[in-house]
């Protein structure tokens, strides 16, 4: 490997990366998994620990105020590192402040931190997935992505195994939340010492133009609707096979509990880190397409090994290969991913289009769970994880499709604009834009049942009639660009 390729790892940038990245990963376990731990010691109720998780909407959701953090720059220390600092101060004060609690007598001020401290912890995520959005030129965005991921998965071993640990042997859990609030002085520090992005990059001048803009900037774009079909379905093979594996360890193939723990969580989470920094490492010599089809297509074969899991006799051995090879390709894949969420931002919206982007790049993991389950008990886990390695084929096809696309933005850092078929693109948008508003009040209107706040009977044909309507805005607007290439062509 060229030193050249390896420049970025030995830059101060590299380190700054890497803290940022820590500060990213460390508050999401301090309301999830930890604090569930504490609460089960605790002896809180299985129904209350479990009305805790609902904290966690809070990263499915930022894109609703990363506007106010594209149009708004704190006083002091710039738009970017200002946010990133009031951010990390406000999750040290209350990751602290938690530690003064006990889950038996102050569970509704425990409950109201967390929603402070997750709440805290997507906005950072908003402004530093910005950050290196501005900061990081095209040819580094693969590295500086891999060290992010590095920092962010090390900052969850931090907070999740690390802290169980030192709970349950040395500290108790207040100590350990007060010592995991200053495990964030370090980020907030590396935070003073990070560049503020300085291109002259325009600001939305009204939070009008922040909230709109992004998206007519987005969908102004040739290849628009193509390139969100990619990003929901690059990785949809990949969280095929994620979605049940713990089960299919397990109940499928007949390894123990703590088999499974040590092979795919340990080794697994070490397989993730060295396939996103070797990924990292590669993209300095591939252009962002390329690593994109060779990280694909190794990620769709890498569920090959679940598949002869579920076809041969129980062995540690195998089940290692299998997490291990499934993981680093993985890994590899995250790489790419992050770096082509970057480019597809404009840095006048970064934050808003990354926030935007970053959603829409969940939907597949969040809702192959049910038909994983589904596929699996009609069809059996053979067909289950066979399934899973075609089911990598259609974002491969998308990304040869938008090959000529995404090699002039990365080329240019600029965006080609489209021009064909007006009428129906803005038809196609609607059409979009009114399934998205029918699934919201269909959401609503679920929520206010399940409080039994008011009846609302209609939830459900709300959410189906919303569906059917935004999939229809994306298959119609997906036609037109491709009819838009072959007219070009």
């Amino acid at each position: 490997m060229s030193s050249h390729a390896l420049r970025i790892f030995q830059q101060p940038k590299s380190a700054i990366l890497l803290m940022l990245g820590f500060a990213s990963g460390l508050p999401l376990a301090l309301t999830s998994g930890t604090l569930q731990a504490w609460m089960t010691v605790e002896n809180i109720d299985l129904k209350t620990i479990g009305f805790f998780s609902l904290v966690g909407q809070a990263y499915v959701f930022k894109f609703l105020w990363s506007p106010l953090m594209d149009r708004y720059t704190p006083p002091l220390f710039g738009r970017r590192r200002g946010w990133l600092l009031l951010t990390q101060v406000l999750l040290l004060i209350a990751i602290a402040a938690m530690g003064f609690l006990e889950p038996a007598t102050h569970l509704r001020w425990m409950a109201a931190l967390a929603v402070i401290i997750a709440f805290c912890s997507a906005s950072q995520d908003i402004v530093f997935d910005a950050w290196k959005t501005d900061v990081l030129p095209a040819q580094e965005r693969g590295a500086g992505a891999a060290i992010s991921v590095l920092g962010y998965r090390l900052a969850m071993l931090v907070s999740g195994g690390l802290a169980l640990w030192l709970a349950d042997r040395w500290l108790g859990w207040q100590a350990t939340y007060w010592l995991m609030a200053a495990l964030l002085i370090p980020c907030i520090i590396a935070t003073l010492f990070a560049p503020e992005p300085h291109d002259a990059i325009p600001v939305p001048r009204s939070l009008e133009q922040a909230v709109a803009e992004p998206l007519r900037d987005f969908f102004g774009r040739n290849n628009a609707w193509l390139i969100l079909l990619l990003i929901v379905l690059y990785k949809l093979g990949d969280a095929f096979a994620m979605s049940l594996t713990t089960t299919f360890l397990i109940r499928g193939v007949g390894f123990d509990a703590g088999e499974v723990g040590v092979v795919n969580k340990t080794l697994g989470l070490f397989a993730t880190i060295v396939g996103a920094l070797y990924g990292g490492i590669l993209m300095q010599r591939l252009s962002l397409f390329r690593a994109l089809l060779i990280f694909g297509v190794l990620q769709g074969a890498s569920n090959a090994g679940y598949w002869l899991l579920s076809i041969t006799d129980k062995h540690m051995v195998s089940m290692a290969a299998a997490v291990f090879f499934e993981n680093l390709c993985g890994g590899m894949g995250t790489a790419a991913f992050v770096a082509l969420l970057m480019t597809l931002c404009n840095k006048s919206f970064s934050a808003t289009q990354f926030a935007l982007l970053s959603a829409l790049s969940a939907v597949g993991r969040v809702y192959v769970g049910p038909i994983a389950g589904w596929f699996v008990e009609s069809h059996g886990w053979p067909s289950f994880y066979l399934f899973s390695v075609f089911a990598a084929v259609p974002g491969i096809v998308l990304l040869l499709i938008c090959r000529d696309t995404l090699e002039y933005t990365q080329r240019t850092e600029g965006f080609l604009q489209r021009r064909a078929f007006p009428q129906a693109y803005r038809f196609s948008l609607w059409l979009l834009g009114a399934g998205a508003l029918l699934l919201g009040i269909g959401l609503s209107g679920l929520i206010a049942d399940a409080l039994d706040a008011i009846v609302f009977v209609h939830s459900a044909i709300l959410l189906e009639g919303g569906a059917l309507l935004a999939v229809a805005g994306v298959v119609l607007g997906a036609t037109l660009d491709y009819l838009a290439l072959r007219k070009q062509t």
